[in-house]
């Protein structure tokens, strides 16, 4: 008896848990298929799951940071899907490869030709994005997720420190620290060119010290014939003087 009270205890248990889970599974998602390194570029997919049992979902709009403006937002365009990218002037330009940036992508709009994302399904939404600044460790996107009959969800409740997650957070994007690819490939090709001065120099000491060696040897060579020579020449002479008394 206590035995079947436990089990149906732990089913409701069991139960109450994959409700309130259910929703955390649910949420839009920015999730990176390259390491986003701060100062460089990235490829990150916004993962949307249907989350309606009566609709689909037809519409994504996707909000960039405006205190951390990207100069270069590419779509990667989507069977069934149009995209529209909206530009921005900035309150204050910014420089990208020594050129100065007036303007950034401040949003991002899917909108489905067809039936959209149904039921039971999700979609991936390509982006790439740069370059990352290097200032802060997250990036927050505001996203609004439009279903078939009309309903919206605002994804856009940014997460607080020492608080529960809220009910529709918004997508965040952790940033991992500046690269050497990064920031770091100027640095490298003048080490490796430096390196590579100095195994030129080494090379061509010994070179030159190899040659050295062989001209020294080929003058003791000749000097030693001479010598043997005018020694077989001394014996001969001698002989024959011995040979005459």
């Amino acid at each position: 008896m206590k035995a079947s009270r436990l089990a149906a205890a732990a089913a409701v248990a069991g139960v109450s848990v994959l409700a309130l889970s259910a929703p955390a599974f649910a949420h839009v998602s920015v999730q990176p298929e390259t390491t986003p390194a701060k100062g460089g570029y990235a490829v990150v997919d916004f993962k949307v799951p249907n989350e309606r049992d009566d609709a689909s979902t037809t519409k994504l709009e996707v909000n960039l940071p405006a205190d951390h403006p990207l100069a270069s937002v590419m779509p990667q365009p989507i069977d069934g899907w149009t995209v529209k990218v909206t530009r921005s002037k900035l309150a204050k330009p910014m420089e990208m490869h020594g050129k100065k940036i007036t303007e950034a992508v401040t949003k991002v709009t899917w909108t489905a030709d067809g039936k959209g994302i149904e039921p039971g399904y999700f979609q991936k939404f390509p982006l790439s994005i740069g370059a990352l600044p290097d200032d802060t460790d997250e990036l927050v996107f505001k996203a609004i997720q439009t279903y078939s009959d009309k309903e919206t969800v605002r994804w856009i409740e940014v997460q607080q420190d020492g608080q529960e997650e809220p009910e529709n957070p918004a997508p965040v994007l952790a940033l991992a620290a500046a690269s050497a690819d990064s920031h770091g490939s100027t640095a490298a090709t003048d080490a490796s060119e430096k390196t590579d001065e100095k195994a030129g120099a080494t090379a061509a000491a010994a070179d030159s010290s190899g040659g050295g060696s062989d001209t020294t040897a080929r003058v003791l060579g000749i000097v030693g014939i001479v010598v043997g020579a005018a020694g077989v020449a001394y014996g001969v002479l001698a002989g024959r003087r011995r040979t005459t008394a």
